[in-house]
């Protein structure tokens, strides 16, 4: 429900337009270092105002650690973090008090629950996910340790699509406002998506993530699998719509022959000469580069009139207002890459008790 992990597992709470959004970190081993400064630069990564082409809520997401870090080290306790919200504008919501906003989680959480917090979408507000990365920070810092790399960045934004990454240079991700590391696709991609926002409409797009140097061996079969985990993660994200990992659904059009991964040894290491497989076979990694697309729909909120229907069932207008993101994607990045590093961190915890 709120939670997720198995040993190194969290718990999030909050809402878009309460006093604060947070995160309870279980399972973190203690002795690891938690470098705070680490910790906020991801967070700057996924926070609103960015730029031209994300929302314009102003929030600083500066994080408190309540507990579970004594001197700069973990303890071994719960770590809590609380980000307290600063820019709420709850008055830009009053007019869906009693209507449903199309493609939004209004109408489904007035179903299961009675009752639904419509400031912002409440709980169910992408706003949440500034706890993950907080996490998903301090899972990055476990899996340092061991050297694991993991990078996201815009792959495609409407039908613009950035070369494979194999042939791109990951760290330049961070070099331009749509976080895409090709330079050329990336200015295309903030034209587009400038020209939507001022069309006062919202597109979709293609959040690509890479995991390097993962340790052979994770992954815990048969219902664990480290990409059934990878995929349970990702889709819970707001607004993503799509998970494939490896060939991904372009495998099914090669023959066996073709996509078969064949092993050899490098220099005493086994490697697979191709990577179709996206460093998992039989649910667990096998060293190579774990690999996976996430698609996200483009943004519900809209700044158009659209027909709905009100808690009565009788027709009704509905017209976008706030600040909202004309493409989630950019944003999307460190969201994508600290689900990666909460499945991966838990599952390095989880390798430890497979063998003496």
């Amino acid at each position: 429900m709120n939670s997720y992990g198995t040993l190194f597992r969290i718990s999030t709470f909050g809402e878009s337009h309460g006093p604060a959004i947070g995160v309870i970190i279980d399972g973190c081993p203690a002795g690891l270092t938690i470098d705070e400064s680490f910790i906020q630069s991801e967070l700057n990564r996924r926070k609103p105002g960015q730029s031209k082409i994300t929302t314009q809520r102003k929030e600083d997401d500066t994080f408190k650690i309540l507990s579970g870090v004594f001197e700069g080290q973990s303890t071994g306790t719960p770590i809590a973090i609380v980000i307290e919200n600063q820019d709420q504008r709850s008055k830009d919501y009053s007019h869906i008090q009693n209507t449903f906003r199309p493609s939004h989680a209004d109408y489904t959480y007035e179903a299961k629950y009675g009752v639904r917090d419509y400031r912002g979408g409440g709980r169910s507000s992408a706003r949440e996910t500034a706890a993950r990365v907080a996490a998903g920070a301090v899972a990055k810092l476990l899996l340092k340790k061991v050297g694991v790399e993991i990078n996201a960045y815009v792959s495609q934004v409407g039908e613009l699509k950035a070369p494979a990454y194999t042939s791109l240079d990951l760290s330049k991700s961070e070099n331009n406002i749509v976080r895409c590391p090709d330079a050329a696709t990336a200015e295309k991609m903030i034209a587009l998506i400038d020209q939507i926002r001022l069309e006062r409409d919202t597109i979709g797009g293609v959040v690509t993530c890479v995991i390097q140097n993962t340790p052979v061996g994770l992954g815990e079969p048969v219902f664990d699998k480290v990409h059934a985990e990878l995929g349970k993660a990702m889709l819970s994200i707001n607004a993503v719509k799509g998970f494939e990992y490896g060939s991904g659904f372009e495998g099914v059009t090669l023959r066996g022959s073709q996509h078969n991964d064949e092993f050899v040894n490098e220099a005493g290491k086994i490697r697979t000469k191709t990577n179709h497989s996206g460093g998992v076979q039989g649910g667990i990694s096998n060293g190579e580069d774990i690999y996976f697309n996430v698609a996200f729909k483009p943004v519900a909120t809209i700044m158009q009139d659209q027909s709905t229907v009100d808690k009565d069932g009788n027709e009704a207008v509905v017209s976008g207002k706030g600040r909202h993101d004309p493409c989630v994607v950019p944003r999307a990045v460190p969201i994508v890459e600290a689900m990666a590093a909460l499945v991966l961190a838990d599952f390095y915890l989880r390798a430890m008790t497979s063998k003496l």
